[in-house]
């Protein structure tokens, strides 16, 4: 074992430190998108506080449409587009270009549950006193479903964490890269399966602490 990480312990943490900008820059940016696009699905629902329901179907439909692209397919898609805004298709900055496109609607969707969760109640409440569309958003909807966005975020950025390791498989870096390099190319399976046990403790340790984070934003435990 110690022969192994004095062979392969640089490599993997090389591409443990390029697996976490990947998965951290990756949520951010799709959060950016689909944070918005959550919400706008939630509001313009018939009888909502913002009713379009012709905007919310036609947008549902783009929504729809986009997570039902194969990512690999939708990566291969966007390399024109990726390379013409980050000058390359290669490497995990490249990477996030189709890793945000995929999974901000991905995020919309989960924020659109976790905002519905929210009690109608206490919207018509903030509508009576006088609440604006704006503060009804940001100060009831987004504030009452904290506990579930949280748990819904650790799922998109589990989410992520997978689709890292398949733009590992097209050089982009990364744990996925190197499974795929050493573990696959170079029958390696060693590394492979040091590769899987490290994605799992990320995954559990990512789950139990959104887990714990959820519990104690959620007012109903207290």
């Amino acid at each position: 074992m110690a022969q192994f990480f004095e062979q392969y312990g640089a490599l993997l943490a090389e591409g443990t430190w390029e697996t976490l900008y990947m998965v951290a820059m990756t949520t951010l940016l799709s959060y950016v998108l689909g944070l918005p696009m959550g919400v706008a699905l939630t509001v313009t629902k018939p009888g909502a506080i913002a009713a379009a329901p012709r905007f919310n179907w036609v947008f549902g439909w783009v929504v729809n449409i986009l997570r039902s692209l194969p990512f690999l397919i939708l990566m291969l898609f966007l390399t024109p587009f990726t390379r013409a805004l980050v000058g390359s298709s290669i490497g995990e900055t490249a990477a996030l270009v189709p890793l945000a496109i995929s999974a901000a609607p991905f995020v919309a969707r989960m924020v659109e549950q976790s905002l519905e969760e929210v009690d109608g109640g206490v919207i018509e409440a903030a509508v009576c006193m006088g609440a604006t569309r704006w503060q009804v958003i940001t100060r009831v909807l987004l504030v009452e479903s904290v506990p579930s966005l949280l748990r819904g975020l650790s799922i998109c950025i589990i989410t992520i964490l997978g689709y890292t390791a398949i733009t590992g498989s097209v050089g982009a870096g990364g744990l996925g890269n190197i499974a795929y390099r050493f573990g696959f190319q170079r029958y390696q399976k060693e590394v492979m399966y040091v590769v899987v046990v490290m994605i799992i403790i990320f995954v559990c340790v990512i789950q139990t602490a959104f887990d714990i984070a959820a519990r104690r934003a959620d007012k109903r435990s207290r």
